[in-house]
């Protein structure tokens, strides 16, 4: 469960994402949802194995083929400012031409192309659909928020689509990642 902690920033009951990017709150994830900041517990290890398997799946597809970098669940996406918004998905893929211009310091300052989302036990749907939903109005073309207790994936899109993956589906990379496609089943056993 998360807690929800606003800390005095530059304005008033607000943090800005450079102050988040100088605060240590040891042993927790953070993020900042429009200047809140947001405490977790760090994930499980189930939930940890669950996104470096896919990770490992994913980095088959994408390095070999130069066509963007992968980002770990501790990467922090400068979504909105003002008041600004740090999410950080479990993983991420970002395309060559776009990666070209993230920095060595600090958040990758936009949307990733697809975000990953898998699901904890403590994730309540209410914040995880308004997650997808910053996520996509950001720019982000794809999202998948997997379930491993249901065995499931929903599949969002920047259109607005959805679909409902069953375990005996697979996550298609689309038009994000020509190519990709990974059986459920492969990464959730």
């Amino acid at each position: 469960m998360a807690e929800h902690i606003t800390v005095m920033g530059s304005r008033a009951g607000s943090m800005t994402a450079d102050e988040l990017l100088r605060n240590d709150v040891p042993h927790k994830s953070t993020e900042l949802v429009r200047g809140v900041l947001v405490v977790r517990e760090p994930s499980g290890g189930w939930h940890g194995h669950l996104s470096q398997r896919l990770g490992f799946l994913l980095g088959q597809h994408v390095y070999p083929q130069q066509s963007g970098m992968l980002f770990g669940q501790d990467t922090g996406f400068l979504i909105e400012r003002d008041p600004d918004t740090v999410r950080a998905p479990d993983l991420a893929f970002v395309a060559a031409a776009r990666a070209a211009t993230i920095g060595r310091h600090g958040y990758v300052p936009f949307a990733p192309d697809l975000a990953v989302e898998i699901l904890s036990p403590g994730d309540r749907p209410g914040d995880m659909l308004e997650k997808v939903a910053q996520w996509l109005t950001a720019g982000t073309r794809l999202v998948w928020v997997i379930d491993p207790d249901r065995g499931n994936a929903r599949v969002h899109r920047a259109d607005g689509s959805i679909d409902i993956v069953p375990g005996s589906g697979a996550l298609d990379g689309e038009d994000v990642l020509p190519g990709f496609s990974c059986r459920l089943a492969d990464f959730l056993a």
